[in-house]
């Protein structure tokens, strides 16, 4: 099975994902960790990973493309994988049409205001790395990590004017992506407003 996840800032595909792979045993392929790993392992593509964004650049698309492919080339994928975070834009699915077309893509749906309450509220302890929520997971004492006591943090992304920045910017590159994959008759769309574990669950049903 090959599938590829959709979905706002916020509306919980790395969970999501991440429990799927184990579910259904599948590799779960994030962009991130995919730019890390080539990195990480200093290949071609990777050293010039590191240097467009050593420099503070973005990765262009073929770049990305040229990464993705690598990675679902490897053999520890051949049993099937789960795309998050990629493809962010047209032209990007267009090019994974070409050398491995995903089987499914599921559309994570959940409203702006719901993803600005969800990251908004997120804390982040800059030690240990925990998070919590204001409001869905608090800390015993506010502001303060249970773990280890650190001051918790909002990551400067999480903020309410960088949120809602990501979510334009996902509305207009990567929205279009539904239609784009609707027209081939493969999308899910999952209401994605309930807790993790609801959200799995419509994901299964709606897979069968």
């Amino acid at each position: 099975m090959k599938l590829v996840f959709l979905g706002p800032p916020g509306a919980g595909k790395g969970t999501l994902a991440a429990d799927a792979a184990v579910d259904l045993k599948l590799s779960h392929i994030s962009t991130g960790e995919i730019f890390r790993e080539a990195v990480r392992a200093g290949t071609p593509l990777g050293l010039k990973v590191k240097s467009i964004l050593d420099s503070g650049g973005l990765v262009s698309d073929y770049l990305t493309v040229e990464l993705v492919k690598e990675r679902l080339a490897q053999p520890d994928v051949s049993g099937g994988w789960i795309l998050d975070g990629f493809p962010r834009t047209i032209p990007q699915a267009e090019a994974l049409e070409i050398f491995n077309p995903p089987e499914r893509v599921v559309n994570f749906d959940v409203t702006d205001e719901l993803i600005i309450a969800r990251l908004a509220g997120r804390r982040t302890c800059p030690s240990c790395k925990r998070i919590y929520h204001v409001t869905n997971m608090p800390p015993k004492k506010d502001g303060v990590c249970d773990a280890c006591g650190a001051v918790l943090v909002i990551r400067e992304d999480d903020s309410e004017s960088s949120v809602r920045h990501r979510l334009v910017t996902y509305r207009r590159q990567t929205a279009p992506l539904i239609g784009f994959y609707e027209v081939k008759g493969r999308v899910l769309t999952i209401d994605a407003a309930g807790s993790p574990s609801v959200v799995y669950e419509g994901f299964r049903k709606a897979l069968r």
